[in-house]
């Protein structure tokens, strides 16, 4: 099955911060793909120049699409004009603002992913057709 993981998820995993059984069950299963949405990379690229993150391992910002496809194994999945098009459509959810956030959960919509999250704001997205599987 192939699921696509946030941000947090990704700092998470990443910075070995405890994740649950089940979610890491799913991210360990080998017949799993699991994707990383190209701007959950540029969000970690950023917070790791302005020092908010710190990879366990010493990596540039240059190593870090190869740390994350060939050390975490996840794949990078890009943003396409089929997304912000769901994107467009999508309602805007009160107390919910972050752009990026909303591009990702418009990616899983739109790719017919699940969307591992931890944020608590996503499950107002269901009703706009997002899968989500809460991650704590």
């Amino acid at each position: 099955m192939r699921y696509l993981i946030d941000t947090n998820l990704l700092i998470d995993f990443a910075e070995e911060h405890t994740i649950s059984a089940d979610i890491l069950q799913i991210l360990d299963n080998c017949e799993n793909i699991i994707y990383v949405s190209s701007e959950s990379v540029k969000e970690y690229i950023h917070l790791w120049k302005n020092g908010k993150i710190m990879p366990n391992q010493k990596l540039s910002a240059l190593d870090i699409f190869e740390f994350i496809e060939n050390t975490l194994g996840f794949n990078v999945k890009f943003i396409a004009k089929e997304h912000l098009y769901t994107l467009v459509k999508l309602d805007l959810v009160e107390g919910h603002n972050d752009p990026s956030d909303r591009l990702i959960i418009a990616q899983a919509i739109t790719e017919k992913m699940p969307l591992i999250s931890s944020d608590k704001k996503f499950p107002k997205y269901r009703k706009m057709g997002l899968e989500l599987i809460v991650s704590r």
